[in-house]
Order: structure tokens, then C-alpha cells, then sequence
């Protein structure tokens, strides 16, 4: 995959290649969806669409969800305080933050007023100030595809999906293709300390991305991700159920400066980087206790659709209790040595 995102056409490089057959698409995908089931690894099926790009991910960079992060931090990571804190910050900020360009000076203006206000927050930094949120998500090869179980942090009481866009970006920083990820969080762990934030989101199959990657060609391209709309449904096995949906017209940042602030003269990704764009989603749907909110139960069926790109299909479960991520760079070499690849691999010019 990384290969063939260094093409200067990867979708015409995709159409003029050849390969062996393997099964049809139907096929393969019901394999895939069955694959936790019948736990048979020796059939064919998805894996999540990238493999040597680094997995980046950038934060805060809806309002909605800005809002919510601001009530996990000045909660500690306490579903239950967060309720009363959700009156007060809506009170002060409602929506002043959603016409807000970051870096502008009205940004810096309202800067100065929260600050003034005691409100102000290390999430409202990066989410109307000059530079993004972006930070590394996930090693290499660790992404778990359409079908598979994504993974909730045994210590977490309070967690959620978050349903994204998810950018190809090739090693000069060209965006050549999208997809659906789910970048799972833990709020309670976050909104303790945002120090912690590798162990909210990294965490055994916490990355899913999938089911396809779609290459920008003449019938797609990013104007298209600029105005798509993401949802999101979740049905417990509790017979809980949430819906919804948001539209990426309404991010703060563009796709375009998100992937210029990951890469640049100091940031270098030779094998190019996958890229998380952020959910306007912070579920708020009471679960349990009234106004705790959404958070996740074991067996949730999560499903992320787009028109365009197709629907991303997991189920949660706790990281130690789903396949362990075994399969790293040494594997990759092997397999890649085996199928007498490396050779064609050395060989490729990147343009």
C-alpha cells in the first residue's frame, strides 16, 4: 500500500495490475465478518487498508466535540461530575466557538475572555489556536479492519467510538485517497490527564480503519471528503441503540492544512501517514445514570457509514480479551521474502 500511494496515479496503477485470484469480493467479505466466529485465520480476508504509513491522528477539531472535551478535563475523567460541569461550560461557551477560524484574531480575542473567565483549557489550545492537535495514534501494521474486535481498555467505565475520515498521504504529503476509521477513546482516562493520552487511545485493536481505501481519481477526490456526511450506529446486545451523524463541512480545520501541520520540513513520514481528520461525535446519549452520557458495553456492534466510501464494522470488546496484535515489521520482511516480493519491492521508483 505504500507503494502504490508513492504512484503519481495510484487508482490507474490499481486498474493496470495483476495478481492471482483469490475469491470474490461477496466472498471475501463474508469471510471477513465471520472471521471472529468461526476463528478460522487461515481464510482469506480485510485487513485494515494501509501498512507501513505511520497512523496519525488529529484532535479537537470539531466544536462539538471541543465542548466535550473541555467538560472530561475540568471533570477529572468523572461521568458523574461531568454532568454538573456540561450546564455551566455550555452556559459560558453555548456556541460561540462554532463560527470560531483557529488562529484568527476573534480566536485569540475569545482566548483572552476565557482565560479572564477561569475556562480556559489545554482542548480550546488546539482547537481555535494556531496549531492542531496531532498526534501518533497507532505503530505500524497495528490497524484492525472491517469485521474485526476493536478494543476497550479493561480500567475504562467511560469510553466511546469515535467515528472519523481517515486521509492516505504519500511521503511528500499528497493526499491520494480515504477511508472510515474508528479511533476509540477513553474519556475517563483522557479527562484525568491529557499525559495520558497514549493510554486512552493507544491500546490492543483501539485503530480500526476500513473496509476499503477509496483512491482519488476523476470520480472522487477530496472536495468530496470536505462535504460528506459520517454516521455512526451502535446496538448493544442490551438492545440499546444510538444513531447519528455529522457532516464534515462542518470541521474547523481543512483536510488540507491538518495534512500540511502533520508533514512538513520538520516532520518527515517516508513511508507516508494515515490520517485521522476528528469526529464532531462526543455521545451524550444517557446509558445508565441520567445525564452520564454514552459509554460503551462489551458486544457493542459498532458501524461508521459514508456514502462513498462504505461502512466500517466492528465489535467492542476488552483488549485482553481479543486477538493479540502479533503480526509486526519482522513478519512483514518474512512473508515478504517468501513470496520472493522484496526483489519487485527495491526495484520501485518513487515519483
Amino acid at each position: 500500500m505504500s507503494d502504490l500511494l508513492e504512484e503519481a496515479d495510484p487508482a490507474a496503477s490499481a486498474l493496470q495490475a495483476k495478481g492471482d485470484h483469490i475469491g470474490s469480493v461477496e466472498m471475501l467479505l463474508q469471510q471477513t465478518l465471520n472471521q471472529n466466529q468461526n476463528q478460522n485465520q487461515a481464510q482469506a480476508h480485510f485487513l485494515a487498508p494501509c501498512d507501513l504509513q505511520v497512523i496519525k491522528a488529529a484532535g479537537v477539531t470539531f466544536a462539538a466535540s471541543l465542548v466535550e472535551r473541555v467538560i472530561e478535563e475540568q471533570a477529572k475523567g468523572s461521568p458523574l461530575l461531568a454532568v454538573q460541569i456540561r450546564a455551566q461550560v455550555m452556559q459560558i461557551l453555548g456556541g460561540s466557538l462554532a463560527d470560531i477560524v483557529p488562529g484568527s484574531s476573534k480566536a485569540q480575542e475569545l482566548k483572552k475572555l476565557l482565560i479572564t473567565q477561569g475556562l480556559w483549557s489545554q482542548y480550546l489550545e488546539v482547537g481555535i489556536g494556531a496549531d492542531a492537535e496531532v498526534f501518533t495514534k497507532a505503530p505500524i501494521l497495528s490497524a484492525v479492519g472491517i469485521g474485526a474486535d476493536v478494543g476497550i481498555h479493561p480500567m475504562s467505565e467511560w469510553n466511546n467510538p469515535e467515528p472519523e475520515i481517515v486521509l492516505a498521504v504519500d511521503s511528500h504529503g499528497r493526499i491520494k485517497g480515504a477511508t472510515l476509521g474508528n479511533d476509540v477513546n477513553l474519556r475517563d482516562v483522557e479527562g484525568r490527564s491529557a499525559l495520558l493520552l497514549g493510554k486512552a487511545k493507544d491500546n490492543n485493536g483501539s485503530c480500526a480503519i476500513g473496509p476499503f481505501l477509496r483512491l482519488f481519481d476523476g470520480t472522487y477526490n477530496l472536495e468530496a471528503v470536505r462535504n460528506c456526511v459520517v454516521k455512526l450506529e451502535v446496538d448493544g446486545e442490551d438492545g440499546f441503540v444510538m444513531r447519528g451523524e455529522s457532516s464534515m463541512s462542518k470541521i474547523s480545520r481543512d483536510p488540507l492544512e491538518l495534512a500540511w501541520q502533520t508533514m512538513g520540513e520538520c516532520h518527515q513520514y517516508p513511508d507516508g501517514f494515515m490520517l485521522f481528520l476528528g469526529t464532531m461525535f462526543a455521545p451524550v446519549q444517557d446509558r445508565g445514570l441520567v445525564g452520564t452520557g454514552f459509554t460503551h458495553h462489551i458486544g457493542d456492534s459498532v458501524r461508521i457509514t459514508t456514502e462513498k466510501l462504505g461502512t466500517l464494522i466492528n465489535t467492542v470488546k476488552h483488549c485482553d480479551q481479543i486477538k493479540p496484535w502479533t503480526f509486526g515489521v519482522r513478519d512483514l520482511f518474512r512473508n515478504l521474502t517468501d513470496r520472493n516480493l522484496l526483489n519487485k519491492a527495491s526495484g520501485a521508483q518513487k515519483t
